[in-house]
């Protein structure tokens, strides 16, 4: 590992006792040294090992840690500098830091000195966002432009502000092993991943989204470690629990014995991304597989730590969570979390099931009916504590009185689209039409919409599941994302299950990247999603409702009607019909009736023809009832209304 041992000085930062870190662990630059402190309790003594060389392969400078205090050990080693390699040799042998703020040869190669006061920043005008009026737009960075780096990535920043999104949400950073992957099996969650460039080119991106008034978050994942190139067990027994498995293996030790420091060093990590990165917030994924019986849950401290990083700025925190607990965004006065907002499931399965007529496997509980989506957008998730067949039990809790933007919605996101046979995209699998009218519900509906990357010009390119593990683990991985796939009797079918993809296979992670050229090949359906970003911009009845300021009602078993409340006769009425076309006779529902002295008048439809739709006629003809053409969407706005004599 080195060729040759030299001796540092011990000296320790001028005028220093006490060296003033920023974060409890980690390498940090001090003075004309470097600061290491590591969690290290499984060993008796720790050394660190510290050359200029990725590989430590050349002169090499060793330095014994003061310790343990607690199980921490930490020195100051003068000379080191920013951009040295360095590893900690443990007892058992010498591995990467868990707190690496980047690993240029991987997980299982040597940490680099980082300095994160060397990039200049430009966005001290930027002041973060809120919770309501936003537009979410979910990036995988490795598949998102055909080179896969932050930098091509910041190249297209600019398209996506004149799109109309407000919010980036980036999966999974965290480095792991292998040339590819989703990023849910991070092993070193301080570290972004060496495949998409270095920690200034991810620096460089979130800087220019803020120039062009776009934040950014970051999906972390704190309920498991990946399989392979998790060194943190030889530090401690005790990061991992011993008594509670997540769905991926060892869950997190956030309440048992020798927790504080490892609820210390997720805690840290949340605080690391805002402050050094300044990002605007995160995304916490499956958050149902944190398992902590602590009275500070360690989701609230999350919460905590998160806003108190970013002191004047806005920080927005979202949560997938499958059961639907609304404890999550409820005030920590209230016994909640405090998160801003959840992932809505709900709608994207009604969706599902409207778009396409499947409600196999998870989606049956839904039936895609007028009724589900008033209900959605009235009252978010769809179960509330109700039994739920698919899962033999009750799901959800009360959150009746919580406002729209607390529900995330989508109709495309990583997972949903990946769990299809060959990660076909809803355009590709439904009709055109009524793609179209969901689109509108998605985008003119009260809840937070999310758009997942491509979606907005029909990309003609799949999103499959790719993880690029080794040998067995591979084999493993592939069999078990079979197996989770087989719970639809269409994939289970004998001619369908041959079509699934290998994850760790580079064709399957390269067919995944999008192709920029759709957006000229799909213009109509790009020209759309730009329309309705800018048209619930400019209709602040939508973008930013509260329970009370709209309605909805069932005209059929397809169609529904959204009326939004002004308060100057100025309303606003959003008709949707996933179903053959209607002719509403009587018409007994009052949401439909215009304001006094004035009639209703399309201001948006989704049959334009400049989106490849047949034109829509009036649907509230002054001597007639309501004629609502099939799989159409219409927003109304009133104008006087002159009767004619």
């Amino acid at each position: 590992m080195k060729s040759k041992e030299e001796k540092p000085s011990r000296s320790k930062p001028p005028d220093s006792d006490q060296v003033p870190r920023l974060l409890p662990i980690g390498a940090e630059v001090h003075g004309e040294g470097v600061h290491f402190r590591v969690w290290a309790p499984r060993s008796e003594s720790v050394r660190v090992l510290i050359s200029g060389e990725a590989d430590l392969a050349g002169p090499c400078t060793e330095q014994d840690l003061e310790g343990p205090e607690e199980g921490y050990f930490s020195g100051w080693v003068a000379g080191a500098k920013p951009g040295a390699h360095y590893m900690f040799q443990l007892d058992r042998g010498a591995f990467p830091d868990p707190a690496s703020r980047y690993q240029p040869r991987g997980p299982e190669g040597a940490s680099r000195v980082v300095d994160p006061s060397g990039f200049p920043w430009s966005d001290q005008e930027w002041s973060g966002i809120d919770r309501e009026g936003q537009i979410i737009y979910e990036m995988h960075i490795g598949t998102f432009t055909g080179a896969g780096t932050w930098r091509a990535a910041l190249e297209q920043l600019e398209e996506l502000a004149g799109l109309g999104i407000t919010i980036i949400e980036v999966m999974p950073i965290a480095d792991f092993i292998g040339r590819h992957g989703w990023g849910y099996d991070g092993v070193n969650l301080f570290a972004p991943t060496r495949l998409y460039g270095e920690p200034g080119d991810f620096r460089a991106f979130v800087n220019k989204a803020h120039s062009l008034r776009i934040g950014v978050i970051l999906d972390v994942v704190y309920n498991h470690l990946g399989p392979d190139g998790n060194f943190l067990p030889e530090f401690s027994d005790d990061y991992l629990s011993r008594g509670k498995k997540s769905e991926w293996g060892n869950s997190i030790n956030f309440d048992g014995e020798n927790c504080g420091p490892v609820r210390e060093f997720f805690l840290t990590n949340a605080r690391y991304w805002i402050e050094e990165y300044h990002l605007d917030g995160l995304r916490i994924d499956a958050t149902q597989q944190i398992f902590d019986s602590s009275t500070d849950h360690i989701l609230a401290a999350i919460v905590r730590e998160a806003r108190s990083a970013a002191p004047g700025r806005g920080i927005y925190i979202v949560a997938e969570n499958e059961p639907q607990d609304a404890r999550l965004v409820r005030p920590p006065e209230a016994g909640g979390y405090g998160m801003d907002s959840l992932w809505n499931d709900d709608f994207h399965h009604s969706a599902m099931v409207a778009l396409t007529g499947r409600n196999e496997a998870y989606y049956s509980d839904y039936r895609g009916s007028a009724q589900e989506f008033v209900s959605a957008a009235k009252r978010g998730f769809l179960y509330q504590g109700q039994f739920y067949r698919w899962q033999g039990k009750r799901r959800g809790s009360p959150c009746l009185d919580l406002d729209p933007a607390r529900f995330v919605a989508f109709i495309q996101n990583h997972d949903q689209v990946a769990n299809s046979l060959c990660g076909h995209r809803i355009h590709t699998i439904a009709n055109a039409a009524s793609v179209r009218s969901m689109t509108a519900l998605l985008l003119l509906g009260p809840s937070t919409p999310m758009l997942f990357q491509g979606q907005e010009f029909a990309a003609s390119t799949p999103f499959l599941y790719f993880a690029d593990h080794r040998d067995e683990l591979a084999k493993a991985v592939a069999a078990g994302r079979a197996e989770f796939l087989r719970q639809f009797p269409s994939i289970n079918a004998p001619d369908a299950a041959m079509m699934l993809q290998s994850p760790e296979k580079e064709e399957t992670f390269q067919r995944c990247k999008l192709d920029f050229v759709d957006r000229e090949r799909n213009a109509g359906i790009y020209q759309m999603h730009r329309d309705l970003i800018a048209l619930r911009k400019r209709e602040p009845l939508i973008g930013k409702a509260h329970p009370g300021d709209f309605d909805g009602a069932v005209v059929n078993q397809t169609a529904f009607a959204l009326r939004f409340f002004g308060r100057a006769q100025d309303d606003r009425l959003l008709i949707i019909n996933f179903g053959a076309a209607i002719y509403f006779d009587p018409s007994p529902e009052p949401l439909l009736a215009p304001p006094e002295g004035q009639r209703w008048e399309i201001a948006w439809s989704s049959e334009d023809p400049r989106y490849g739709g047949a034109g829509t006629p009036p649907l509230d003809a002054e001597h007639d009832n309501w004629r609502i053409p099939a799989h159409s969407a219409a927003f109304l706005i009133p104008q006087p209304f002159t009767p004619l004599s």
